[in-house]
């Protein structure tokens, strides 16, 4: 995973075990009361009250309550820590499903502290505070939910699914950016940073995605004002895939000796490079250019899909954020990258119930980047003739 600007590290709590999902657990979890759902509903107020009907767990929170279990026994230990005690209005002390239920709806909904206090009949303070103290704790607990593949067979695996798409071979990833928008203060001048080519205050999230949409690699925190390319080049990926250290693995032969190296797929905001091909640029193409850029164009949509579905899930990240801490923003994002993928790997399919659209980015025009490595081009091009048979024997 790319550096995650404003993200302390924290040294893995001891005890932790693997369960036979091969996720950690906590050994204080426990599973949720029979009643707990039953009674926490009763207490909601507010808006959410004219839904009362249709009112269900998987409606609030948009997760199933296998996936809710397994989320507060990866945070148990930290949520229930003294001295922090937090109490409904009412005096009642919240129990670890209730102060999970409140973090969750807060980054899910997207709604004001205050509404989501109201709903719950919390003051927005606790609901503030709990929900940091969740994110402090997800950004450490979850974090091996979110990693580059570590063994061939899980390489191999992505590559077949990749392929599956439209027939790009040994295609290990896509990347994609997506600005999340703030609304800060135009008096400040350090403000000035974070205006973005749309004249918007944006934070820049890049990702590479497997074809399941699971998140493999981020790097997030940087300014809307830089470049697809520029962030790219600030992250650690780009040094790894530069000193090959990433995307080094097995080559695969195109045809008459002609080998094709392991690489990710991007948009024309990004260089063409050995390890990331782009499309081809301009008018006039080939017809077998013209094949190969939908084919790019048909295995990048995941990349797409994955953040369109990860601002339309954890809907905190989606709007305008109204004068957010520049600081502790990139740690909230990384907690919604990682929710994002633990409903993947529990195979939670609450979501495969939700109409996601492929627009993450509204507003924002494509980005083009002019650099093109010769060693690219020379490989794109064969790889381009090789899908269209035209690749000699």
């Amino acid at each position: 995973m790319g550096p995650v600007k404003g993200l302390k590290r924290k040294r893995k709590a001891e005890g932790e075990k693997v369960g036979e999902n091969g996720f950690a657990t906590s050994p204080l979890s426990q599973p949720l009361p029979l009643d707990w759902w039953d009674d926490f509903s009763k207490r909601i107020t507010g808006p959410l009250l004219q839904s009362r009907l249709s009112l269900t767990f998987e409606s609030i929170f948009k997760i199933s309550r296998k996936t809710f279990n397994y989320i507060c026994s990866l945070v148990k230990e930290d949520m229930m820590a003294k001295p922090a005690i937090f109490c409904y209005s009412n005096g009642k002390p919240l129990s670890l499903n209730d102060r999970v239920a409140i973090a969750l709806r807060r980054l899910s909904s997207g709604e004001s502290l205050s509404i989501v206090g109201d709903s719950f009949r919390v003051n927005q303070s606790t609901v503030a505070q709990i929900t940091w103290k969740f994110v402090e704790s997800m950004e450490v607990r979850g974090l091996h939910h979110l990693q580059w593949p570590s063994t061939e067979a899980d390489m191999e695996e992505t590559k077949s699914s990749f392929q599956k798409i439209r027939g790009l071979p040994n295609c290990c990833g896509a990347i994609d950016t997506t600005h999340i928008s703030m609304c800060l203060s135009i008096m400040s001048t350090s403000n000035s940073v974070w205006i973005d080519h749309e004249k918007k205050h944006s934070m820049i999230l890049q990702a590479i995605v497997d074809p399941e949409m699971r998140f493999r690699d981020i790097i997030t925190g940087w300014p809307g004002s830089l470049s697809e390319s520029c962030v790219l080049q600030n992250s650690g990926f780009f040094k790894l895939a530069q000193e090959g250290k990433r995307l080094n693995g097995k080559k695969t032969e195109l045809s008459g000796g002609t080998y094709l190296r392991e690489y990710i797929v991007g948009d024309a905001g990004f260089p063409l490079l050995p390890w990331l091909l782009t499309p081809y640029q301009g008018k006039g193409l080939s017809d077998f250019q013209s094949e190969f850029n939908k084919r790019h164009s048909a295995t990048r949509m995941v990349a797409r899909r994955a953040l369109a579905r990860l601002k339309e899930m954890w809907r905190i990240i989606q709007g305008v954020m109204w004068r957010p801490d520049t600081n502790k923003l990139p740690r909230i994002i990384l907690v919604c990258c990682l929710l994002h993928n633990i409903v993947i790997d529990l195979e939670d399919g609450v979501e495969d119930e939700m109409s996601f659209s492929y627009k993450h980015d509204l507003g924002y025009r494509q980005q083009t980047c002019e650099f093109v490595d010769k060693t690219a081009f020379v490989q794109r091009e064969k790889l381009s003739r090789y899908l269209a048979g035209r690749l000699p024997l």
